[in-house]
């Protein structure tokens, strides 16, 4: 199997390959055949299915979030002397749900990727014969991304552009439930050192609480602020539609 380093490689040069000596190679390529054509169109059916699917498991595991935070947030707030350990511990688990959603990003990504090219390729054209079709290379690329698949996405990347579409909001919901709680239950706080005498939790002073909710928060705006760069750089560098640059 080729190196990670081969498979850039050779993915460079198909990306490039259009545009160099290599073009007669590319174009010498047989024309499709009206039996490969068919099964080309149940290739795609087949890609957006998968697609739909990892798509729909992304919903699910932010329903879950969601749910545990409203689960966290009746417990907390459900009287005065309850304690605000919920709403720390959430985060942990939708720290967990953030993982989870972001390798499934991934994989709905390849699919994504897949179908897309077979779109604007082949699909374009044959819609409008005067389409120039924008990659010249993009049946070796299929084939390639077939024969060894790779992400097409890195994994912070896929973290962050999960946090800008949903978990940035839960997140913050948490936080001011989180800071709602101290500062009125069971008395309204008449002091920043009484508000970090309620954020004790058992042996963990209230100061290493609100340094770890610092580091919670500072940590994901910064994955967020991250993935919005990368999206801004591939919608310049490849000239990419803005749907495909932050899906």
């Amino acid at each position: 199997m080729p190196s990670k380093e081969q498979l850039a490689t050779l993915a460079d040069w198909l990306d490039d390959a259009e545009n160099g000596d290599d073009i007669v190679q590319i174009h010498a390529l047989p024309e499709l055949s009206s039996a490969e054509i068919g099964a080309l169109a149940h290739l795609y059916r087949s890609e957006v299915y998968r697609c739909s699917v990892w798509r729909t498991r992304l919903d699910t595991t932010t329903n879950w979030a969601v749910v545990t935070l409203g689960v966290a947030l009746s417990i907390s707030y459900a009287s005065p002397d309850a304690s605000p350990l919920p709403l720390v511990l959430i985060g942990i688990l939708n720290l967990f749900f953030l993982t989870l959603e972001a390798r499934r990003y991934r994989y709905c990504d390849s699919w994504r990727t897949r179908f897309r090219r077979m779109e604007k390729n082949f699909y374009a054209p044959m819609l409008n014969p005067a389409q120039t079709r924008s990659r010249h290379c993009w049946r070796q690329m299929m084939a390639q991304d077939y024969m060894h698949p790779v992400f097409h996405i890195s994994y912070l990347h896929a973290l962050g552009r999960r946090i800008r579409r949903s978990y940035l909001w839960i997140m913050l919901i948490q936080l001011i439930a989180f800071l709602g709680k101290i500062a009125v239950h069971p008395t309204p706080v008449s002091s920043f050192d009484e508000a970090l005498h309620r954020a004790d939790v058992g042996g963990i002073p209230g100061e290493a609480i609100f340094a770890g909710g610092a580091l919670y928060m500072t940590s994901f705006c910064a994955l967020a602020i991250y993935s919005a760069r990368e999206d801004r750089r591939s919608l310049r560098k490849h000239n990419l539609a803005l749907p495909d640059a932050v899906y």
